[in-house]
């Protein structure tokens, strides 16, 4: 009986199977996972869909802002027209104390029409984008598609402080959803679909289809790949080529040429971000304290809208220049000193954006619907006015240009509120078309984001869906996975079984306690040593399995295997789908031979390494570190003193993990 042991011993080693040139029928049959490509055919049908979305969003974005300027002129002038002008603004009504009355109304039937239409056309849509596709694998509801355009005409229209940007991107994104569940798609199509729609949304508002993608990616993909990229910015480029056909290619925000900023002014643009950074954290946290304000009124919230619309109505009567989206006062801001803009001193501009983040805090805080982006470009740039203003006082010589420190102002604090950092700088240059300003523009975005990051958890996007328990990615890398190969983890040379062994004596081996008799798993190889399958020990040692039974007959399913040169993103994935715990490792040029075994534990022990990574290095003290003569010294010796590969440092994270399984 210890020479049949022996015999199976000798058999569970893969060196002593026979091997066959031929593979054979199970490995032919075999579960193995495909070739993963950078692209897929489907993709070109999903651009396809995203150009036909960004073209129904870009003809939705001007549908919109006319709409806008409709209710603006019946709500203000009694007038039926559409026309977008600066004389068709709020801000110059005759109406005196009863422009209060104004916002009020409107107010009230945005809050009928949350209660009886949809709750989600309250608030600014991004945050609610962001929770159905993290929750509802990006399924909006159809409605939304029709409310929220109109709930945010009537709240702008009527006076609302808001940019018409954010209901256009909701509105784009929801349409993008709405196509994605009429055709069969998958989550993450129906998620790229929902992306390009709001991008296509703020490239048909603002002409700036780069910052467009930007923006998708860092606040509703959650990713950077090929897959929803190209969809993505397909859509933003089809949305901006609407718009220069309808507005042509004039810059949304016009300014005066900028001249190129020297070192010292451009420290100071960058110190300049950083404390409007450090606002943007301020403002953030004053909205929400609003909106907690408005949770403990003894109403219900269908009227909060027309509650907070008191304030914007009263603030309005003082400075109408709040009322409305006030795209006007930007590029105001960013055009300081020119003629004919004589009225906007640093005086009138400090009364001017307090008030309307007074305004716009409580507007929004209260409910109703509208864009953040405008308010904000609004307030940071009259900040960063100020700012500039006080530091080419206190630095005569250094250069400062107010307009580029309004510029600066402006897209910092977007960065800082939202910690879209690309998006901001890059959108800042579309819309003003100075490209000497890019520089300051990232210098000073970087610095905001960097401010936001230190003092703030969420951002003013993810602090509504965070306090509801959702965890919002806020950075994404490489998925460390993709770039491990199976050959590099996998234990080699698998204890494997033979198939016409019974099972009687395969529980014998396993109860001597020989060499692998404590594995989990055990590949099968038939006579000609090819896998037939693999068996748990579970499946060996099930009581109620008959002990004369050959070990072959016992294999229900078939074979699911990994090719050595796979990554484990790709293993762990096959695991997940075929609901196993390890897979046989073959070889692609000699795939009849189990070259090993690779489990679960496998996948997360690579992770040692990635954990390592991030821990800091402890710095040897000086007396011990070699100087470069005795590192010569060693290497000519043959003792090199290079930083182990990929390779080592994998065969040491397998030590440590044997000798804690030891432990």
């Amino acid at each position: 009986m210890a020479e049949h042991e022996k015999e199976i011993e000798r058999a569970t080693t893969t060196e002593g199977l026979p091997v066959s040139m031929s593979m054979g029928p199970a490995i032919e049959a075999a579960h193995v996972p495909r070739q993963s490509s950078l692209v897929s055919p489907r993709v070109l049908f999903i651009s396809f869909l995203a150009i036909a979305v960004a073209m129904a969003a870009a003809l939705i974005a001007q549908l919109l802002m006319r709409l806008i300027s409709l209710v603006t002129h019946i709500a203000f002038y009694g007038q039926f027209a559409t026309r977008l002008d600066e004389h068709s603004m709020p801000a110059g009504n005759h109406l005196g104390a009863w422009v209060i009355v104004v916002p009020v109304i409107g107010g009230l039937i945005v809050g009928v029409m949350a209660r009886f239409g949809h709750k989600a056309i309250r608030g600014h849509g991004i945050p609610e984008a962001m929770e159905q596709v993290l929750l509802n694998q990006s399924r909006i509801p159809p409605r939304i598609t029709f409310l929220k355009p109109l709930s945010a005409a009537v709240a702008i229209g009527t006076g609302g402080p808001f940019g018409a940007e954010g209901p256009i991107i909701a509105t784009g994104g929801a349409l993008g959803s709405l196509v994605g569940q009429i055709i069969t798609t998958t989550a993450i199509e129906r998620k790229t679909l929902l992306a390009a729609g709001a991008a296509a949304g703020m490239a048909a508002t603002f002409g700036s289809p780069v910052s467009a993608v930007l923006l998708a990616i860092e606040l509703l993909l959650f990713e950077y790949r090929a897959r929803s990229l190209i969809p993505v910015a397909l859509a933003s480029v089809t949305a901006a080529g609407v718009r220069v056909f309808f507005d042509g290619v004039h810059p949304v925000f016009a300014m005066p040429d900028l001249v190129r900023p020297a070192g010292w002014a451009l420290a100071i643009y960058i110190a300049l971000g950083g404390v409007v950074g450090v606002i943007s954290v301020g403002v953030t946290r004053a909205v929400y304290w609003v909106e907690d304000l408005f949770e403990h009124l003894p109403l219900h919230w269908m009227w909060w809208p027309a509650v907070g619309a008191v304030a914007v109505g009263v603030i309005g009567y003082f400075a109408p220049l709040t009322l409305g989206v006030g795209y006007s006062n930007i590029s105001r801001l960013i055009s300081f000193g020119a003629p004919g803009n004589e009225t906007f001193t640093i005086k009138f501009i400090a009364i001017l954006c307090l008030l309307k983040f007074v305004s716009w805090a409580v507007a929004l805080g209260s409910g109703t619907s509208g864009g953040t982006l405008a308010p904000l470009f609004t307030i940071g740039g009259g900040a960063g006015a100020l700012l500039g203003a006080g530091a080419a006082r206190l630095f005569p010589g250094g250069g400062v240009d107010i307009r580029v420190a309004a510029l600066v102002g402006m897209a910092a604090m977007f960065a800082g509120a939202s910690r879209a950092m690309l998006a901001s700088a890059v959108f800042a240059f579309e819309t003003t078309l100075q490209p000497l300003g890019l520089l300051p523009l990232l210098g000073g975005c970087t610095a905001a984001f960097l401010a936001s990051a230190l003092l703030m958890r969420n951002t003013i996007m993810t602090e509504k869906i965070a306090r509801r328990g959702v965890r919002v990615p806020a950075e994404y890398e490489a998925d460390f996975l993709d770039g491990v190969l199976v050959a590099d983890v996998c234990s080699k040379g698998s204890v494997s079984l033979r198939a016409h062994d019974t099972l009687a004596a395969v529980r014998q081996w396993i109860s001597s306690g020989g060499g692998g008799a404590s594995h989990q798993g055990f590949p099968v190889l038939n006579e000609a040593g090819h896998l037939q399958g693999v068996l748990t020990r579970r499946d060996l040692l099930n009581p109620q399995a008959p002990v004369d039974r050959k070990i072959g007959q016992m294999i229900s399913r078939r074979p699911t295997v990994i090719y050595e040169d796979s990554t484990l993103r790709e293993a762990a994935d096959h695991m997940v789908r075929h609901d196993v715990g390890r897979l046989p490792v073959i070889s692609r040029k000699e795939p009849w031979k189990v070259i090993g075994m690779v489990t679960r534990s496998d996948v997360l022990g690579a992770h040692r390494t990635r954990i390592k990574d991030l821990e800091p290095a402890r710095a040897r003290p000086w007396t011990m570190r070699k100087s470069r003569s005795v590192e010569k010294r060693e290497v000519a010796a043959g003792r090199e003193t290079r930083p182990a590969s990929g390779a080592a440092k994998q065969e040491d994270a397998k030590r440590e993990d044997a000798k804690t399984d030891e432990r």
